[in-house]
């Protein structure tokens, strides 16, 4: 089974509420079982919601505490974010996941 960011899906889970389908990985999905995963979501996060970006670092410094994650409200999302990302691992670790397809440049 392969963990697929779920937007890559087609599922409508993006902060704008649309997602980012790639055919290859759709059809790919019709061939192997796939885990959809969206961290945002598991993390609490509504859909849609503001975007938000990682401030002071990159997301190793937010998991250390050195960083955070910021809508462009200024509202800090780190924590919705952090509880997504240990979520989705719980689902890879449940699932016996060894493959990932994520979503390249999402803060989560």
């Amino acid at each position: 089974m392969i963990a697929v960011s779920a937007c890559l899906l087609g599922c409508n889970c993006r902060y704008d509420g649309q997602n980012k389908r790639n055919n290859f990985i759709f059809e790919l999905s019709k061939k192997e079982s796939v885990l959809p995963v969206c961290p945002e979501v598991l993390g609490g996060l509504s859909v849609p919601r503001k975007p938000s970006r990682i401030t002071g670092g990159d997301g190793f410094d937010v998991l250390d505490g050195n960083a955070e994650v910021i809508n462009i409200h200024g509202t800090d999302n780190t924590k919705a974010f952090i509880g997504g990302a240990y979520a989705a691992l719980k689902m890879f670790k449940e699932n016996g996941i060894e493959r990932c397809i994520l979503k390249d440049k999402s803060p989560s």
